[in-house]
């Protein structure tokens, strides 16, 4: 018992068993307490209408008559269980078997006598005599009685079903309960893979084993993606370091062509890059965790999408054209989402800077922005370039992966992934895909805000690009 009372899940089981028996308890006792009040009132009024019966047939006659009928009546037995008395004016009896002295006052009473506790009524009579009329108390005694063990049997029946209950109820809680219990154990021993086991009921155990079973599998994200920004921070820093530390040393004048001034100067200079290019790679990490943290979002205002894909295209038009490329728009009016401008223009630049870095002269990029349901905005860059394998379109968006061809093109492989970053900051994603030929990268944005009219008012107040 006392393993039992230790388990979080019986206790409670056994609360509820023990406030089920009280309150069958509680509910017998009113039902003991009412039943006897309303017997005995029925009780009572029995013998009221007998007392009034005999009272209004012989009060007005002879006494002789009356104290024959009660006599009678007396005699009679059988179903008759009354008890009768008649009393002088002096207190004597004078009829019926009811004999006892002194008699009580008028109304009912309850009196011990030689067959055990008996009610009866004194009614007056003309000329100070008396009408007794009473009632063995035993019928009412066995009723309570009955009553009484009716009760007590319910609340043994009620404590051993609630007793039963409980095992079976805690058992069932304890069970749900521990094999949460179990996943979180496992979990903490390393066992990332272990999830919550969930029935197709869909109950509240359910629906929190789908809650921690997310939970989960965003904590096992988050640990792979740390991993990975580990292991990849320490494979790209490798070399830059490495050329950094070269330059360093001719510099100093380590090398050859130590004391220099020229090759001092120009080992510097690259050195200088080389740290601007490691500012900006822990820039971008850091930029990325900002941005997946979701602090960003308590200030996410009213962003007027129209208007920022249409300032990028004329912004991107002249650096496009240079480039040997060409680029096209087509963009719907009046779309607004929920969203910080910043982040959304930032993720529509290196989509845009991606297409043009990883496109051979001569490719068309086309933009466009569109609403994709009733509350959400996507903006599409597509290209007819070279594109990407199927099989890297769901490695190309993570951290620090450079396909073999662009890895002589420069960056550290963190573009695509701040954009994943600002599309689940504005709770969307990043839908890379197959332009045929070429890519196509969809930036879907949900929280759109209101239709054409309520747009145009609101967009008036969002700011233009700087």
């Amino acid at each position: 018992m006392t393993r039992l009372l230790a388990s979080a899940a019986y206790r409670i089981a056994f609360v509820y068993a023990a406030i089920f028996a009280l309150t069958i308890a509680a509910l017998g006792v009113a039902v003991y307490f009412a039943a006897d009040r309303q017997i005995g009132h029925q009780q009572d009024e029995t013998l009221r209408l007998e007392a009034a019966e005999l009272i209004v047939e012989h009060d007005g006659g002879d006494l002789a008559e009356l104290a024959a009928t009660i006599d009678a009546r007396a005699r009679a037995g059988g179903t008759n269980t009354f008890i009768y008395g008649l009393y002088g004016p002096d207190g004597r009896p004078r009829a019926g078997t009811l004999t006892m002295m002194p008699l009580p006052a008028r109304g009912f009473h309850w009196v011990t006598l030689s067959t055990g506790p008996t009610r009866l009524l004194v009614e007056p009579l003309r000329r100070g005599n008396r009408l007794v009329v009473a009632v063995d108390g035993d019928a009412l005694g066995a009723v309570e009685r009955i009553i009484l063990e009716l009760t007590l049997a319910a609340m043994g029946i009620a404590i051993i079903v609630g007793v039963v209950g409980a095992i079976l109820l805690g058992g069932y809680l304890r069970e749900r309960l521990e094999t949460v219990g179990e996943t979180a154990e496992a979990i903490a021993r390393g066992n990332f893979e272990r999830r919550v086991p969930v029935s197709p009921r869909g109950d509240e155990f359910d629906r929190l084993g789908m809650a921690l079973n997310a939970m989960l599998d965003r904590i096992v994200q988050l640990l792979e993606n740390l991993r990975q920004v580990s292991s990849d921070v320490a494979h790209d820093l490798r070399t830059p370091l490495a050329r950094l530390r070269g330059e360093v040393e001719l510099a100093l004048g380590t090398g050859e062509a130590a004391g220099d001034p020229e090759v001092q100067r120009a080992a510097l200079e690259r050195a200088l890059k080389q740290s601007d290019d490691l500012l900006k790679l822990f820039a971008a990490i850091l930029r990325i965790s900002e941005v997946e943290g979701g602090a960003l979002r308590r200030g996410f205002t009213l962003v007027d999408v129209s208007r920022l894909v249409e300032d990028l295209h004329e912004a991107y038009v002249p650096a496009v054209t240079d480039g040997g490329r060409s680029i096209t728009a087509d963009i719907a009016p009046h779309l607004a989402v929920r969203g910080d401008r910043e982040l959304i223009a930032q993720g529509l630049i290196n989509l845009l800077d991606n297409a043009q870095r990883h496109t051979p002269i001569g490719t068309h990029i086309f933009l466009a922005a569109r609403g994709a349901g009733p509350d959400a905005v996507e903006v599409v860059v597509a290209d007819n370039g070279p594109g990407v394998p199927e099989k890297d379109r769901a490695r190309v968006v993570r951290r620090f992966v450079r396909l073999d061809p662009s890895r002589g093109e420069g960056g550290h492989g963190l573009g695509l992934n701040l954009v994943v970053a600002i599309a689940a900051a504005h709770h969307g994603q990043l839908i890379i895909g197959d332009n045929a030929p070429g890519l196509r990268a969809t930036l879907l944005l949900k929280g759109r805000q209101g239709g054409d009219d309520e747009a145009r008012e609101k967009n008036s107040a969002v700011a233009s690009p700087s």
